[in-house]
């Protein structure tokens, strides 16, 4: 499987023997990784269309195979014994949806405090049916001033793209409409879901 070039800078983990896990994984299910990692320290990985829970299988697989350290939002409440230890090692952070500081001014936070940090999210907030995407990704990448990677899961392709990075500007609604203009095409593990 061809692996792309990865720029030091980029966070990267340390397993050796979770990458052959991880490309092991990716080619027993057909799936092969296109595209490139921007050189920086610190992005947002946008990854679309989310409608299955076989899409954080493929994107653990792809995180383990570039040995990235990537870290992914929950809510607090799935961070319970006893798969509370495996989260945080898959780079888990706990949201507290209930706290004054917002989701958004909580991983703005997250940026500004780490010297490194990939935050992977699925723009759609959920795996079911949504007219509309969240617009928290592209807020957090503006207000952090780091740019976003659309990832763009292919079922019929058995592809992740990782597409080109772009920083965001203030038309957060302008910025949404031209975001989703990277995934026209790509097919979902459940199409009517999209």
């Amino acid at each position: 499987m061809l692996i792309p070039n990865i720029s030091p800078c980029v966070p990267r983990a340390r397993g050796g023997l979770s990458k052959w896990v991880g490309l092991f994984i990716l080619k027993t299910l057909g799936w092969k990784i296109a595209g490139e990692l921007p050189a920086n320290k610190k992005f947002v990985m946008a990854i679309a269309p989310h409608t299955s829970n076989w899409d954080f299988v493929i994107c653990v697989a792809v995180m383990l195979a570039l040995n990235l350290r990537v870290k992914f939002m929950g809510k607090d409440a799935i961070f319970i014994w006893p798969i509370k230890g495996i989260l945080i090692r898959l780079g888990g952070i706990a949201i507290h949806r209930s706290s004054k500081q917002g989701v958004i001014a909580q991983m703005v936070q997250q940026f500004e405090q780490q010297e490194q940090l990939i935050l992977a999210i699925a723009p759609e907030g959920t795996r079911s049916k949504t007219i509309e995407w969240k617009k928290g990704f592209l807020l957090i990448a503006s207000q952090a001033k780091v740019p976003v990677v659309p990832v763009s899961l292919d079922y019929r392709k058995k592809e992740i793209t990782l597409l080109s990075s772009s920083y965001i500007g203030d038309d957060i609604d302008e910025e949404l409409v031209r975001f989703k203009l990277n995934f026209v095409g790509v097919c979902a593990k459940k199409p009517q879901a999209v």
